[in-house]
């Protein structure tokens, strides 16, 4: 196992992020964040001083990293927790060791409960999305949700927001108020759209499936248009037993309408599905 030095550095930076969207918008006015995180926060609210939240971040996620380590692999898991060691030291240090006032409002935000919940699930959010990105992961709940969701017989997403959604009402009953877990329900969309935005980047690009009678006419055209190439798959048609052929073709999203003229002005009759594309690699990156 060899981790780059490219990729401890920006899970470094990952765990810093994440600790100061943390300590700095939501612990102070009692909002919280998702999955073992979250977890954490409640119960570092609800136990004596000496239990801070980096003591239930560590004791809570690296024994879940280290369960599932068969199945994560020794890369995923080392890097999972360096980045759990790095979010709980800086949390540590910013309400504990900085001269920064985080114990009953933000000091950046004040007790404003809307840019709390925005800001700090946009910036740990940040912090879990170069996380993944490089390899590692900032909270546990994901890979409780791989090992233990087929068991129960939901999908690893269904597992997460019901697992967040139970943390929520225990908040809300321990509280005694439902405002602040339906603020965290607003800063859990921004984290996980902020996460997507990292991870899969800003410029997405678009998948076109064209099934076609005339693909040589399409595909030189779309090769001159947009001076990329395609790949064609020999097929048949399921209702009409006709020779037809498929035609995969990645364009980015201001493509797409020009991408459909076209095709539509060779084959009237064709049809085209399109769809997200995360990432794109071609032989040439490393």
């Amino acid at each position: 196992m060899k981790l780059k030095p490219l990729n401890i550095l920006m899970l470094t930076v990952a765990g810093i992020v994440n600790a100061f969207g943390i300590t700095v918008f939501l612990a102070p006015v009692h909002l919280y964040d998702s999955g073992i995180s979250g977890t954490s926060m409640l119960l570092g609210q609800v136990t004596p001083s000496y239990l801070p939240l980096s003591i239930f971040l560590i004791v809570l996620n690296v024994p879940i990293f280290i369960y599932g380590l068969k199945r994560q692999g020794l890369d995923f898991t080392v890097s999972a927790i360096y980045t759990v060691f790095i979010y709980s030291i800086a949390a540590f240090l910013i309400t504990e060791v900085l001269p920064v006032d985080v114990k009953i409002s933000s000091p950046i935000a004040g007790t404003d409960l809307l840019l709390c919940s925005v800001f700090g699930g946009i910036i740990s959010g940040a912090g879990s999305g170069l996380a993944i990105r490089f390899g590692g992961a900032m909270d546990g709940i994901e890979v409780m949700a791989v090992i233990f969701a087929k068991r129960l017989g939901l999908t690893v997403g269904t597992f997460v927001m019901g697992y967040n959604l139970l943390l929520y009402i225990a908040a809300g009953i321990v509280l005694k108020s439902w405002i602040l877990p339906l603020y965290s329900i607003m800063t859990y969309y921004a984290g996980l759209k902020t996460i997507d935005l990292i991870v899969e980047g800003i410029d997405r690009s678009k998948c076109a499936i064209i099934v076609t009678e005339r693909p040589k006419e399409i595909c030189a055209k779309l090769s001159e248009v947009f001076g990329t190439g395609m790949t064609r798959i020999e097929a048949e048609g399921g209702y009409s037993h006709r020779k037809k052929t498929v035609v995969y073709f990645v364009v980015n999203r201001f493509q797409v309408v020009k991408l459909k003229e076209l095709v539509h002005s060779l084959d009237p009759t064709a049809y085209i599905t399109i769809s997200d594309v995360a990432d794109v690699f071609s032989a040439n990156q490393k």
